[in-house]
């Protein structure tokens, strides 16, 4: 089958793929020593409820069928004082996450660039 045309949605491989690189990456962020502090606190309900709003807002902004019905993300950043460090963790976070998931070529690039488009939203709120 040809991914000519397809979605970032379907070339990363749909719903159950992109639930798992949202996984991982949570997985990471919660042990990550700098960047756990976001997560302190948080029940198991909370984790459950940001876990499902992450794989929606990837699954509608790679080309998906999901929806997004969580908070604008410059709305959810704003008072956390995400810091520079804090940002860049989380890109080396996220690349470690792509390599676990052999993500490569043209749709590591377009993961990329779509979570460089976030900084914006996030950093220095």
């Amino acid at each position: 089958m040809s991914t000519m045309g397809a979605t970032l949605y379907k070339r990363l491989g749909g719903y159950d793929a992109i639930a798992a690189v949202a996984d991982d990456l949570l997985g990471r962020m919660a042990a990550d020593p700098q960047l756990k502090v976001y997560s302190r606190g948080q029940s198991k309900d909370t984790k459950n409820k940001q876990r499902q709003l992450l794989v929606d807002f990837l699954c509608y902004a790679f080309g998906g069928p999901c929806v997004y019905t969580g908070r604008p993300l410059k709305t959810v950043h704003t008072g956390l004082n995400i810091s520079e460090s804090d940002w860049d963790v989380f890109v080396k976070l996220a690349l470690a996450t792509l390599d676990k998931f052999g993500v490569q070529g043209k749709e590591r690039e377009e993961v990329v660039g779509a979570v460089a488009g976030l900084k914006g939203d996030t950093v220095g709120l």
